[in-house]
C-alpha cells in the first residue's frame, strides 16, 4: 500500500520531514534521531532531495534506512526543473529498488549535476505527468503553497499552476509551512472550488530557535504574522533559545489542534532533524485525544 492509499484509509495522523546529512560522519546521530521519531508512529516520512550528485545518494540512503530499519513509510523528494529523463528514471527506479513507492514531485531550481538545456521539466506539473504515464505504480503528491509561491504573480495563478498539478495525476498535497491557520482553509476552498479533492496536508514548522526560524524564512519565502515574530523575538530576549524552544512549542501545539478540530486530515512536521520538540508535541497532542 502506497502513501496516497494510507491516507485515504487512516483517520487523523501525522507524518514527519526529514533531511539526509550531507556528511556520513553525523549518520548515526541522524538514523538516532529517526528512530526517536519513528517509534511515535508516523503514517510516513518525507525524506528531501538536494541539489548535487552527494545528496541524491544520501536521499537514497536514508530513504532506504528509514524504509528498512525503522518500518517507516517513505515519501521521497524528488525535483525536475533542469533534469533529463534518464536521469529520473534511473532514480526512480533505484527508489522501486529500496521498496520505495511514492515522490513528492518538484520542481526545484535546476540541478547542478544534471542540467539539460532541452529538458522537458519546465515545473513539477511536468513531473507529474511523466511519471504518472512512465510510473503508474508510484504514488504522487506535489506541495502547496497557501501564501503563494513565490514566483507566482498572483494567488490565484498560483492556484491555477497547482490544479494543473492534480489534474495530471498528483493524489495529494502537502503545503508550505504557514502561521495562520486561515491560509490553510483558505487555500483548500481555493483548490476545491476549482473541482479538486485531493487530500490537502498542512505542513507545519515547530519554532525552535530564533537563529533557526529566520534562516527557514529567507529561504522558503513564507510569510509570518508580525505578532508572531515579535513574540518569538520577546521571547529570546527573555530567556534565550530556551525560551523560544517553550514559546514555539506552545504555538505549534495550538497550531495543530485548530487544524485537526477544523477539518485538516492530519500534519505533516518539519523536524529540521530535532527530535525533542516532535516528541513532547505528539505525546501532548495524544494525551487530549488526538491522532486516536
Amino acid at each position: 500500500m502506497n502513501v496516497a492509499s494510507s491516507i485515504k484509509k487512516a483517520g487523523q495522523f501525522f507524518s514527519f520531514e526529514f533531511f539526509p546529512p550531507k556528511e556520513k560522519k553525523v549518520w548515526d546521530n541522524f538514523m538516532g534521531k529517526a528512530e526517536r521519531l519513528a517509534d511515535l508512529k508516523p503514517l510516513f516520512a518525507s525524506v528531501t532531495y538536494g541539489a548535487g550528485g552527494s545528496s541524491h545518494e544520501n536521499s537514497l540512503d536514508a530513504c532506504e534506512a528509514i524504509k528498512k530499519e525503522l518500518g517507516v513509510e517513505i515519501l521521497a523528494h524528488l525535483t525536475c526543473v533542469g533534469a533529463s529523463e534518464n536521469s529520473i528514471d534511473d532514480f526512480i527506479s533505484r527508489l522501486k529498488n529500496v521498496g520505495v513507492s511514492d515522490i513528492l514531485a518538484l520542481g526545484g531550481d535546476g540541478r547542478s549535476d544534471d542540467v539539460d538545456s532541452g529538458s522537458r521539466f519546465l515545473r513539477a506539473a511536468d513531473l507529474v505527468e511523466y511519471v504518472e504515464n512512465n510510473f503508474s505504480d508510484m504514488g504522487i503528491a506535489v506541495a502547496g503553497y497557501p501564501s503563494g509561491h513565490p514566483d507566482a504573480p498572483t494567488i490565484a495563478q498560483d492556484i491555477h499552476y497547482h490544479c494543473a498539478k492534480l489534474s495530471q495525476g498528483a493524489e495529494f498535497t502537502i503545503t508550505q509551512l504557514f502561521f495562520d491557520n486561515r491560509q490553510y482553509f483558505d487555500y483548500v476552498d481555493r483548490v476545491e472550488a476549482m473541482g479538486f479533492n485531493q487530500p490537502v496536508i498542512p505542513g507545519v514548522l515547530p519554532i525552535q530557535s530564533l537563529g533557526s526560524l529566520r534562516r527557514i524564512m529567507s529561504l522558503c519565502g513564507a510569510s509570518i504574522p508580525g505578532d508572531l515574530y515579535c513574540g518569538v523575538e520577546k521571547a529570546f530576549k527573555e530567556g534565550g533559545d530556551e525560551a523560544v524552544m517553550e514559546f514555539g512549542f506552545n504555538f505549534a501545539r495550538n497550531q495543530i489542534a485548530g487544524l485537526l478540530e477544523n477539518g485538516a486530515p492530519g500534519v505533516h512536521i518539519y523536524t529540521l532533524n530535532r527530535a525533542a520538540m516532535c516528541e513532547r508535541l505528539i505525546g501532548s497532542l495524544k494525551s487530549d485525544g488526538y491522532f486516536a
